[in-house]
This record gives structure tokens, C-alpha cells and sequence, in this order.
């Protein structure tokens, strides 16, 4: 099965949202994983609140910060818009969503770009269903 790997520089956010979400809509396509170059303590906690209230979804039972070195080597890297450092893995394909960190904003602005990881994420999955 093809895995996926979303990547930012803290894998605390948007990253997380987007592994949660692959898992939750799209495992039958693709395994996600989620990693940085740098870890927090914790999941965003404004990510992990909204989270559970639009989809039931506890990533703090299920994820947690995780460094590139921590997850399996993967066919398709997914970078979440982190501009000048973005980390680098090696992978067959790579693209790059280019989205706001909502950290430190609004519950809309958080659910904005959930809403917009929703998307990419069945957007992907579409295309990756048609290269099997």
C-alpha cells in the first residue's frame, strides 16, 4: 500500500490534522504518517479540540509529535506550506499544499484550513486510487 507522509517543521498542527484525516478517510487508498525536523511536547490543542468536535477524532490517543526519522520510509511526501526550511524526505512524488499554520488564531481560521486538508486529502486519495 502506498504510504503518504505529511510533514511541517513541528508536526504539532496541520500535519497532524492531515495524518488524522488520511487515516480517517482515505486508509483503504494509502497509510499517513506525520513527522517534523522538530518536535512539540504535544498536538496543537486547538487542533485537537476541534478535531474531536467535527469528527470524533482524538489524535492525542492515536498520534503523537513524531521526527522525520520516526516513521517508515514512504512513497508520497506531502509538505504543509512551511516556505523556507521545509524539511526534505525521499519519496517518488512530492507536492506541497501550501497552507496557513492556524496556531494562536480563530476556531474559524482553525476550521478553515481543516476544511481545506479535508479536501486535499480526498483529492489525493482520488488520485492515487487511479495509479493502482
Amino acid at each position: 500500500m502506498t504510504k503518504v507522509a505529511f510533514i511541517c517543521v513541528h508536526n504539532s498542527c496541520r500535519s497532524q490534522i492531515a495524518e488524522a484525516l488520511g487515516k480517517y478517510y482515505a486508509s483503504d487508498v494509502f497509510e499517513s504518517y506525520s513527522a517534523g525536523t522538530e518536535t512539540k511536547p504535544k498536538i496543537n490543542q486547538d487542533a485537537v479540540r476541534i478535531m474531536k468536535q467535527l469528527y470524533g477524532i482524538d489524535m492525542e490517543k492515536t498520534q503523537r509529535s513524531k521526527l522525520l526519522s520516526d516513521i517508515p520510509p514512504v512513497d508520497v511526501v506531502v509538505t504543509m506550506g512551511c516556505n523556507v526550511n521545509c524539511p526534505y524526505l525521499p519519496c517518488k512524488h512530492r507536492e506541497d499544499w501550501g497552507l496557513e499554520d492556524p496556531t494562536g488564531n480563530t476556531d474559524e481560521v482553525f476550521v478553515e484550513v481543516i476544511k481545506s486538508i479535508e479536501q486535499k486529502i480526498f483529492e489525493l486519495k482520488e488520485r492515487l486510487s487511479e495509479v493502482k
